[in-house]
């Protein structure tokens, strides 16, 4: 019996060092298999509705700055030069999570059976961010009239090319 406990404690403490060891969302199409990333939906022959989702790694910038960068991607996609938002939001998520493995005594709750004092668990809250906007594609002589239309190719040269992937 102390040698699966010791086992138990080994995996735990082995998967809790790989979370933190997760690496930011790359800039990718979210997908049913992967729940983070960017997906765009056509809403109208000129609005289009963006969002990325990042994982706890991926920073609130990150997040913001892959919105912007698959709203000019799309843009120049749809054979348009230029955009606005219409609406734009950044939602944070924050999941909590307890190492808290149940009291002396209590077999069979939490992650196994121990022996444990109930007053040594640890929570940890992890955060991620998900960027939504609708955009509005224009055309030049509209978006001379328009003080806030962001030029698809400008936008894209500031935010330089994506970063290498880590493998």
């Amino acid at each position: 019996m102390r040698n699966i406990k010791g086992l138990a404690l080994v995996t735990v403490v082995a998967l809790t060092g790989l979370g933190g060891c997760q690496t930011a969302t790359p800039y990718a199409p979210r997908t049913e298999a992967h729940s983070t990333g960017y997906s765009d939906k056509q809403l109208a022959e000129n609005r289009y509705r963006v969002s990325f989702r990042g994982n706890s790694a991926t920073t609130r910038e990150e997040v913001e700055d892959y919105l912007l960068r698959r709203s000019a991607e799309v843009t120049l996609g749809a054979g348009y030069k230029w955009f606005v938002f219409d609406q734009r939001d950044t939602k944070k998520r924050t999941k909590y999570v307890t190492d808290f493995a149940g009291w002396p005594g209590w077999r069979g709750v939490g992650w196994y059976w121990h022996d444990w004092d109930y007053g040594t668990s640890t929570t940890t809250a992890y955060s991620s961010y998900t960027a939504y906007a609708e955009i509005v594609l224009l055309k030049d002589d509209q978006a001379s009239r328009e003080p806030r239309a962001l030029n698809a190719n400008d936008v894209l040269a500031h935010l330089g090319p994506l970063p290498a992937a880590k493998s």
